[in-house]
């Protein structure tokens, strides 16, 4: 999971692992850094031609995030993400990070893995001594 950089900024990174300790899982790992545009690169490759591409690569790498890994149950990413809320904060429920604390859509606080796979590929990137 990732606290981007507008969470960094609005102070909410304590509010995040709060939420996800809360639900009972374990932060195993979790470094504040600067992604650099490669490691952005690499996170984002999938989008890598589309449009919003630039902006993605810029907004991550434009300030410090926390980067982290949770474990927990075997569908971990999917908690992870049921407490995120869906993507545009507009139409996240009350109680997801993005409901309680997200304005719009191309900032929206968080990032998490969308299934084992990629969660598998994201901590090689963020946390490679651990895959």
């Amino acid at each position: 999971m990732i606290a981007k950089p507008d969470a960094v900024e609005r102070r909410l990174v304590g509010e995040i692992v709060r939420r996800l300790e809360q639900k009972g899982l374990v932060l195993v790992a979790g470094e504040l850094r600067t992604i650099d545009a490669k490691t952005a690169a690499a996170h984002y490759a999938e989008h890598e031609g589309k449009a919003f591409y630039g902006d993605l690569i810029s907004f991550i790498t434009r300030s410090p995030s926390f980067v982290m890994v949770v474990e927990g149950p075997e569908d971990t990413w999917r908690i992870v993400r049921t407490l995120m809320g869906p993507t545009d904060p507009a139409g996240a429920p009350p109680g997801t990070i993005r409901g309680d604390f997200g304005t719009v859509m191309t900032e929206n606080l968080v990032h998490g893995s969308d299934g084992p796979d990629s969660a598998a590929r994201e901590i090689g990137i963020f946390f490679p001594a651990l895959s």
